[in-house]
């Protein structure tokens, strides 16, 4: 059944419906004065008719879904870059209010970048040995691994009596070993760590997670990750039901408390708990607030506010290389990652809802409020007299189900899981483990930060020359192929500068190409089921980031594993890409002369089949 949107204005003999339409075919169809409809479909997007002179019988065979629209068109639904919609129009689509608040939103990516990174520095690893007796702590360490026999650090001789050597005589040339069939090596009860590494206090040294405990710093950092992988389809179906700002701010709240919590804690299997459940609302702050900034503006405006939204992502990462270089202590790092997002929840009060998610929710008093102050503050006149319809069927809370009940989606959802999974396996892969890389830590995060920030300018830039596909497609290829330099030089000591050239420079494009990643897939995912659709290849990202931690193993096995793995999911990636769509890019109809109309009359007739 059909559903509408309409601004209707004071007006006894028509009904005037503002259509999501691009701007030169309003324009058209204003002076011949054929206003369109807006039609919300059965997907919950405003799609406008080719006239609303059209014949019912041809009406009715108006294809009512994303694939069938996609079908009769032509043309796919991610073609809705240009179109603008009814809030836009009386709001402005771009403006100080849009810029404000998208700018404001941007800062919810600074402690969701603190958290997800801080395992770098907190769970670093420590040169350790079994703890000496009180007598020989003026000891060397290499002395006491041979008079103690223990040479793997976790197992040293039993049944020699301390007691009676002293730090003199205990020299590896007068000290007399255990015969041979006496040598019984034991387990180490407790172990000392080397103070003076430019790591300081770590979960290694708090919970002496080494030798057979090794593998619970993996363990911390996957159940932090596996709350992202389930918080990133929960978080997508309670802000459709319940409102995107809801959910980014009861997130950044628990965030907060997580974060805060995690700097008192003093029990390991506690800490576990808190890391999971700090991921679960992490991921909620990232995509609420990130599907909140794109739906505050329209048009393709849509592309550059989503893009923008994570220019803070790399100046964090070099925050949090800084802060973990100057606390050196996995608890004051906390506390200091821990405190922003005091002062962001305090946004409640600047921060509004989508207008376009209340209006399909028919709150339309809080829609003509949030209008009314940002055309206000935008310096726009509204209409004396307006009336905004809501659909008249409420569409916008699905099920994941939905993302396969076409052809199109399914589509689309099959490509968009696997590269959402190779994005985050490469762009993580690279980030968490790059303590595994050699060279000083903090400075190659700090690199590693710093190369995204012009990652991001270049992709926002390109993007609106060439469309999304195509440059999408090349980041994740020259990403793959700087993985595999860098795996060429793996193993080369006099090379680890050049390595870690090779390194920045797949951080490079795969961060371009982790920035068109949500945009595009925000665009050709239907609006009522965006933050369904999100959520869902959010969860295919957290399959990733649980394997992340468990990369670096791979190099004790073989040197080159790890960049190779990289290398051949980054050129995987770049081939799935080429099965999605395009979506459109601006053209200036005003140079291109008589030769456009029959471009124009397309685009009008393509409009007729576009999914917002």
């Amino acid at each position: 059944m059909a559903k509408r949107a309409s601004l209707t204005h004071d007006s006894k003999s028509m009904e005037l419906e503002l259509p999501l339409l691009a701007p030169q075919e309003r324009s058209q169809r204003s002076r011949s004065g054929t206003i369109p409809l807006c039609i919300m479909h059965d997907s919950g997007k405003p799609s406008p008719t080719t006239s609303p002179t059209i014949p019912p019988k041809q009406q009715a065979a108006t294809p009512q879904s994303p694939a069938a629209a996609a079908a009769v068109s032509g043309l796919d639904p991610s073609d809705d870059e240009d179109e603008t919609d009814v809030i836009g129009d009386l709001m402005g689509h771009y403006g100080k209010w849009q810029l404000l608040m998208t700018v404001l939103l941007s800062l919810f990516q600074v402690p969701n970048t603190f958290h997800i990174s801080s395992s770098v520095y907190q769970a670093a690893n420590k040169d350790f040995w079994c703890q000496r007796p009180a007598q020989f702590q003026h000891m060397s360490v290499d002395v006491w691994r041979n008079v103690s026999g223990s040479t793997d650090n976790c197992q040293r001789w039993e049944g020699i009596d301390w007691s009676q050597v002293n730090n003199e005589t205990a020299l590896p040339s007068e000290w007399k070993k255990p015969l041979e069939a006496d040598r019984k090596l034991v387990a180490c009860e407790k172990w000392e760590y080397d103070t003076n590494d430019n790591v300081g206090n770590t979960w290694t040294s708090q919970w002496d997670l080494v030798c057979e405990k090794e593998h619970l710093k993996n363990v911390a950092e996957m159940f932090f990750l596996l709350g992202v992988a389930t918080g990133g389809i929960i978080s997508g179906y309670l802000s459709d039901k319940f409102g995107r700002k809801t959910m980014l701010f009861i997130s950044a709240v628990l965030q907060t408390i997580f974060g805060l919590w995690l700097y008192i804690c003093s029990s390991f299997e506690l800490y576990l708990t808190l890391r999971a459940l700090l991921g679960l609302v992490s991921v909620s702050v990232t995509y609420s607030g990130l599907i909140l900034a794109i739906e505050y503006v329209d048009g393709k405006w849509r592309t550059i506010a989503g893009m923008y939204n994570l220019f803070p992502l790399p100046i964090s990462y070099m925050i949090i290389s800084g802060l973990a270089y100057l606390t050196q202590d996995y608890q004051r790092l906390q506390l200091c990652i821990g405190i922003p997002g005091i002062f962001l929840c305090f946004l409640w009060f600047v921060v509004p809802e989508s207008p376009r998610w209340l209006l399909v929710k028919g709150r339309i008093d809080e829609v003509r409020r949030i209008i009314e102050a940002a055309a206000k503050f935008n310096g726009r006149q509204l209409p004396a007299d307006y009336q905004l319809t809501p659909p008249t069927q409420e569409s916008s809370s699905q099920d994941v189900t939905y993302l396969f009940r076409s052809s199109y989606l399914r589509r689309i959802s099959i490509c968009f899981f696997c590269i959402w999974f190779t994005i985050n396996l490469v762009y993580y892969g690279i980030i968490l483990n790059m303590s595994s890389f050699g060279g000083n830590v903090y400075l190659n995060s700090a690199l590693a930060g710093l190369v995204e920030v012009p990652a991001i300018a270049v992709a926002m830039y390109i993007i609106t020359k060439v469309g999304k596909k195509w440059l999408f497609c090349a980041t994740l290829i020259c990403a793959g192929v700087a993985c595999c330099c860098a795996a060429i030089t793996e193993g080369h000591a006099d090379l680890l500068w050049l390595k870690i050239t090779f390194l920045m420079m797949g951080k490079f494009t795969i961060s371009a190409g982790n920035t068109i990643m949500p945009v595009y897939t925000a665009e050709l995912y239907p609006t009522p089921i965006r933050n369904v659709g999100v959520g869902a290849c959010n969860m295919a990202a957290g399959l990733a980031l649980i394997l992340t931690p468990y990369l670096s193993l791979l190099n004790k096995i073989e040197g080159h594993l790890l960049m190779t793995l990289l290398t051949a999911w980054s050129i995987f990636g770049g081939f799935v890409v080429l099965f999605l769509p395009e979506t459109a890019v601006r053209s200036k109809p005003e140079n291109q002369g008589g030769s456009n109309n029959t471009t124009n009359n397309a685009n009008a007739n393509a409009s007729a089949a576009k999914q917002v």
